[in-house]
């Protein structure tokens, strides 16, 4: 990042910046507003409702985004050449401090603790696109739940799936499942077959209970929950969990068997469990009919009136602003490579939340030259006010400037 401070603060703390430092100031200055943690805010309330069916889970919702990539994947078993880990992908305050990318960031430090069975609640950061549904700072809900590996936990574990199995068979809901364990998604090589599929069937149990208690169901429509498999680095057998809600299939959440790797370097190595994860902005839009990501930032009082701590109501969309698209086109520079993220960064710093979506629409090589050209369309769109035109050409100038100090690109 080119003219970057000497140092950045973060939560009243310093960080020295080094070569690698791309987190921007429009990302930082998202860190304190944390709205999963604001009473009445539709994330407060999701988040309230989830801790609600787990009143005897630790809940924690108060651990810093700066970690190491060491807990951030490392802990995790991620690949060294897992995408998350790019510098496209990840916001990095140097080369040994990140901002979390999930909340599994925190898992081996609260296996450590000693706690058996928690929800934590944090904003989670990820350089993503610019459109309705993405946002590069976000919130995630981990859970998780462990036993000890041997026949008394397992005689635990067989006495609560009874009891959610008696739960949910009087329930209104229809699941749809897969086989605990498959040769496609497979127990890990340390673990007893038998615990591994005792220990999936409590997750699958526990997860459909909350899907129960998040979406409901009658019995003229029974909620509909599907299972399907799939790969997480850090879980296995893992799993995606579906709910087909107001006409379509919706995923909620992933989850699975804690890989034994993560256990051991909590210190617990003779335990057994599960963990999920849960974006609450995704299920928070369904819910409450929220249409587009950026509104859960604003500080509208047409938005934020229209919430209370424990309710679940229907967003009521104040007037729609036209939209003032603008063209953004460039040559680039030989060696100078503009990823995708890093024209939205630029975007979000000059624009932050006045953009409502960003598209590539043009990528030409010049026949002769071999220069290459890109080209961007940005939908400037404000959710509480109208945007005239010399204010959005102003900003557009900006993004222009930005992008030729920072990357050295010719505009077109």
């Amino acid at each position: 990042m080119s003219n970057r401070p000497e140092y950045i603060e973060i939560l009243g703390q310093k960080y020295a910046t080094d070569e690698i430092t791309n987190v921007s100031p429009a990302i930082l200055a998202k860190v304190p507003r944390r709205l999963h943690a604001q009473p009445s805010h539709p994330l407060s309330t999701l988040r309230t409702l989830i801790e609600s069916h787990w009143p005897d889970f630790a809940h924690l919702s108060n651990l810093s985004p700066v970690v190491t990539p060491q807990k951030n994947f490392d802990d995790l078993s991620f690949p060294l050449d897992h995408p998350g880990r790019s510098l496209t992908d990840s916001y990095y305050i140097n080369k040994g401090m990140m901002l979390r990318t999930h909340t599994s960031a925190h898992e081996v430090e609260t296996f450590r603790k000693g706690e058996t069975k928690w929800l934590l609640t944090a904003d989670v950061y990820r350089r993503d696109e610019i459109d309705g549904s993405h946002y590069p700072v976000f919130h995630q809900m981990e859970g998780a739940r462990i036993w000890s590996d041997d026949a008394t936990g397992m005689r635990e574990v067989e006495e609560e799936n009874e009891r959610l199995a008696q739960h949910l068979t009087r329930s209104d809901i229809i699941i749809e499942d897969v086989p605990h364990i498959s040769p496609s998604n497979p127990v890990q090589s340390r673990h007893n077959p038998k615990h591994a599929e005792l220990v999936a069937q409590n997750l699958k149990l526990s997860l459909n209970s909350l899907m129960l208690h998040l979406f409901k169901g009658t019995k003229d429509e029974p909620l509909r929950v599907r299972w399907i498999e799939t790969y997480f680095p850090f879980t296995s057998p893992s799993y995606e969990v579906e709910v087909f809600f107001r006409g379509q299939w919706l995923e909620i959440l992933g989850t699975g068997v804690v890989q034994q790797a993560t256990l051991d370097a909590s210190g617990i190595s003779n335990k057994i469990g599960w963990a999920f994860g849960l974006g609450l902005e995704r299920i928070a839009m369904i819910l409450f009919s929220i249409p587009d990501i950026r509104l859960f930032w604003s500080q509208d009082a047409r938005f934020l009136s229209q919430f209370q701590s424990g309710v679940l109501n229907t967003f009521k969309p104040y007037s729609k602003y036209p939209a003032c698209p603008r063209d953004v086109s460039f040559w680039l520079t030989p060696g100078f490579a503009v990823h995708e993220n890093d024209f939205c960064d630029v975007v979000r710093d000059v624009a932050g939340d006045l953009v409502e979506d960003v598209k590539r629409i043009d990528h030409f090589v010049h026949p002769k030259t071999q220069r290459e050209s890109l080209c961007y369309r940005i939908n400037y769109r404000s959710m509480d006010r109208s945007l005239s035109n010399e204010e959005t050409n102003v900003i557009n100038d900006q993004v222009k400037e930005r992008l030729k100090s920072q990357f050295s690109v010719e505009i077109r």
